[in-house]
């Protein structure tokens, strides 16, 4: 029995080609093609990947399971994910990295200020960075010994996963419900748009933003997100 746990222990330690071996990371993330390029992080580098699509998820999540890394989008549909990483900074037993993510530029200092240990800019895309962020967070021990061997080849998430996002969006706009779930939207858009390069999609998503603030109408501007949003579900443009 002790060779066995031995062996296991050796199949699970960091090696050079992937460093993350024996992590579990959960992706605390709304959009799957945003998750998707995670997963394919998550795989180059060796790490078992765990998701949760809101907050809610995520406590009911780490009611059984304890991650390694907590990687956390700042813009969820029930709050801030500011918000749970204040919770998981403070919690007594600390996970070992707790890292934000998001497209919009003043989110990383939301993100530390709430307690995480670094941020991802999204598209995270980039093996190496990826990487680089969790092993500066880990503590000593937890870290591989000698030089890394890594292809930064960019993670090309599956187009696929754009569509599940698109039909996400639409649901959201057939309900579209109070303010808060409109700001939501435009959040949502304007991340999934940025990460995915889908430059139309993105301006549109701030535009909404924008008039949402200014207290502009919103009949116009939903009607272009809704037609944008259907002409990607239709499959009549391809990002």
């Amino acid at each position: 029995m002790d060779d066995y746990r031995d062996e296991l222990e050796i199949q699970r330690r960091p090696t050079a080609t992937r460093p993350l071996l024996g992590l579990t990371v959960l992706v605390v993330e709304d959009s799957r093609y945003a998750c998707d390029a995670m997963r394919l992080l998550c795989l180059r580098s060796g790490a078992r990947i765990r998701r949760a699509d809101c907050i809610a998820s995520a406590r009911r999540h780490l009611q059984v399971y304890r991650p390694s890394v907590a990687v956390i989008d700042l813009g969820l549909p029930d709050g801030s994910g500011a918000e749970l990483i204040a919770e998981l900074a403070h919690a007594t037993p600390r996970i070992d990295v707790v890292l934000g993510t998001s497209g919009d530029s003043f989110s990383e200092d939301v993100a530390l200020a709430a307690g995480a240990d670094g941020f991802l800019a999204k598209p995270v895309e980039s093996v190496v960075v990826f990487q680089s962020k969790i092993l500066s967070a880990l503590p000593v021990e937890r870290q591989p010994r000698g030089p890394r061997l890594v292809s930064d080849d960019p993670v090309r998430p599956d187009p696929l996963a754009y569509r599940d996002d698109m039909a996400h969006a639409a649901d959201v706009l057939d309900e579209r419900g109070d303010g808060r779930m409109l700001d939501y939207l435009a959040q949502f858009l304007r991340g999934v748009a940025h990460s995915a390069g889908d430059n139309s999609l993105q301006s549109a998503a701030e535009d909404l933003a924008e008039a949402r603030a200014k207290g502009r109408p919103l009949q116009a501007i939903l009607a272009r997100v809704a037609a944008l949003v259907q002409d990607r579900l239709s499959d009549r443009v391809a990002i």
